[in-house]
């Protein structure tokens, strides 16, 4: 029996995420899913403010998205979801009940200095620069037997093309 699929595309603000994210779903056919679109108006105040978030902040963004995540393997719809999922227990949150199979992790692994100089020219997201450093502090990386770890520097067909060799797809 092939299990439905979710591929959380991880890392910090800045790795790509989005991006590639996009790529993937356009390149699979799937659907993509941004978990910025999953946060309160009052956490995207927050970091707007250049405040970073507190785990108590993230618990109901996660909770929905592990909701969400689990009615998308229930039906069947294979998405790709973009979310920084920066420590250990957010992911166990966001994989809680369901097969190793039934979400995959893929991490950006990206250079401080290819983040910070993406960052700086990124505009129109509501993350400022500078929290860059708090995200990087709060990053646990994920083991290798967690997650598929991938260049996230390399051009995003590249990107795509190492993913999707990775998880047979």
């Amino acid at each position: 029996m092939i299990w439905p699929i979710v591929i959380i595309v991880m890392g910090v603000s800045g790795a790509g995420k989005t991006t590639v994210g996009q790529a993937l779903a356009a390149s699979l056919g799937w659907r993509f899913v941004d978990a910025d679109a999953f946060h309160a108006a009052q956490s995207i105040e927050k970091m707007r403010r250049g405040i970073a978030l507190s785990d108590e902040d993230r618990a109901p963004w996660l909770s929905s998205l592990h909701s969400a995540i689990c009615e998308w393997v229930v039906q069947s719809q294979h998405t790709i979801l973009a979310c920084s999922a920066l420590k250990d227990r957010y992911r166990a949150v966001l994989r809680e009940g369901l097969r190793p199979e039934q979400v995959r992790f893929v991490f950006l692994a990206v250079p401080v200095v290819v983040l910070a100089q993406r960052l700086r020219g990124r505009s129109g997201h509501y993350m400022p620069p500078s929290l860059l450093q708090s995200q990087l502090s709060d990053l646990e990386p994920p083991s290798q037997e967690q997650a598929i770890y991938v260049d996230g520097a390399a051009s995003p067909s590249s990107v795509v093309e190492e993913i999707r060799k990775k998880l047979a797809l």
